[in-house]
């Protein structure tokens, strides 16, 4: 496959910062006295990010490697995913709660019901600007931002209000949804940009010490794989090897859903490892081992009726000592931990027995709840719906489209 290259317009968009910054920096260091070599030193940090070459216009897809109707029925897939649709009120909608549906259902979902969100529909509010400031209002900051050399996300708490949650994850979202890497992003100022502007960016802004590392991995790899290294902003050198590293690192419990999406961005990496070969035997082993490690934690802090609670990494502790939390918690662990379980090798699963109890447990926990505590608990849920699919080989909107057609109404 040829290697896609940059942009026209992104490298004249790094040509121009070049030379801005250049005349900017001789402008100050004149007056400062400095000579033409410092000069240029000054200016180094802006200029030395070259986009990473990305050599697809679809991102890759890493698949189930399971179907078990008789883990997962079809009634009961097809009773979690109604649950699971994407009915939301128009007014302030969420990024997180749409990213979390769109990377569930897909960009090319359809429903019959008039206030379903279609894929693309998500799609057009996550990507462009006039259609989010329409379920806010126009003095709500933007959700993308425009950068120097790309586009950026706001998110994060300290972003204000109608901000995405994670770093990436807007990103990854829309990845795994599979939109293409021309699709049109619509910002407040420059016209022409695209998911690659995104992409860019968060290529030249990364860090390995940021704590949250999960979609920024899930996304590189879907996206420049069979590259396994690259150089980021200030000449800082990345890698899938440093990222493995980065993913294992430190307490469990420190990483975002009670560290159960440090696994699956892990066990992502296995996989595209498998194809495109982006890690080096030592940081696969590194991976592995840990993720055995967590197959061995989870077989013992699996509670009796099927459940995970949020100190898994606890291992048997987990059951000896039960904490007290809210559900929800729980319904993170458990959906999580089946959603990474079913693209991993029978080699790092637990039991045939204590996956069978934890998916026993989700259907039933979902099927209990109203519509309205679905809804106020949406992202959490959306992983239960996507692991079932997941377990059942198929994704959600292509098994509900099969059940619409063979149960008209």
């Amino acid at each position: 496959m040829s290697r896609r290259r940059p942009s026209l317009r992104t490298i004249l968009a790094v040509q121009a910062i070049f030379l801005l910054a250049v005349a900017t920096a001789f402008a100050v260091s004149s007056r400062q006295g400095l000579d033409p070599a410092d000069r240029v030193l000054n200016v180094a940090h802006v200029v030395t990010f070259e986009p990473v070459a990305v050599p697809r216009t679809e991102p890759l897809r890493v698949t189930p490697l399971y179907d078990r109707p008789d883990l997962v029925s079809d009634e009961d897939l097809a009773a979690v995913l109604e649950q699971l649709h994407p009915r939301f009120a128009p007014a302030r909608l969420k990024p997180n709660y749409i990213e979390h549906a769109l990377r569930t259902w897909g960009a090319d979902a359809t429903f019959r019901d008039p206030e379903c969100l279609s894929g693309a529909a998500m799609v057009d509010f996550l990507t462009n600007n006039g259609k989010y400031l329409a379920s806010w209002d126009p003095k709500t900051q933007p959700l993308l931002e425009e950068q120097p050399v790309g586009v950026s996300i706001r998110w994060g708490e300290a972003a204000g209000t109608g901000a995405s949650v994670h770093h990436d994850h807007w990103l990854a979202s829309l990845t795994e949804a599979g939109v293409s890497l021309d699709h049109p992003i619509y910002g407040v100022g420059r016209e022409g940009h695209t998911i690659e502007d995104v992409l860019q960016e968060s290529l030249r802004d990364f860090r390995l010490d940021e704590r949250e590392v999960e979609w920024s991995a899930m996304a590189f790899g879907f996206w420049i794989a069979p590259t396994r290294e690259w150089v980021g902003d200030g000449r800082r050198q990345f890698s899938f090897d440093l990222l493995v590293d980065r993913l294992v690192r430190g307490d469990c419990n420190l990483g975002v859903c009670s560290g159960t999406h440090r696994l699956y961005s892990l066990m992502v990496l296995i996989r595209l490892d498998d194809e495109h070969d982006i890690l080096s035997d030592d940081a696969r082993a590194i991976a592995w081992t840990h993720l055995e490690d967590m197959r061995d934690r989870i077989s013992a802090s699996q509670w009796e009726d099927g459940r995970w609670p949020s100190n898994w990494p606890d291992g048997a502790a987990a059951v000896e000592n039960p904490i007290e939390e809210e559900l929800f918690k729980q319904v993170i662990a458990t959906g999580h931990h089946l959603e990474w379980l079913a693209i991993a090798p029978p080699e790092l699963h637990p039991s045939e027995e204590h996956i069978r109890k934890a998916i026993d447990w989700c259907i039933a926990t979902t099927l209990s709840k109203s519509h309205e505590e679905i809804a106020g608990h949406y992202t959490f849920y959306s992983h239960i719906a996507n692991s079932l699919s997941l377990w059942r080989g198929t994704r959600p909107a292509e098994f509900w489209h099969a059940w619409e057609e063979s149960h008209p109404l």
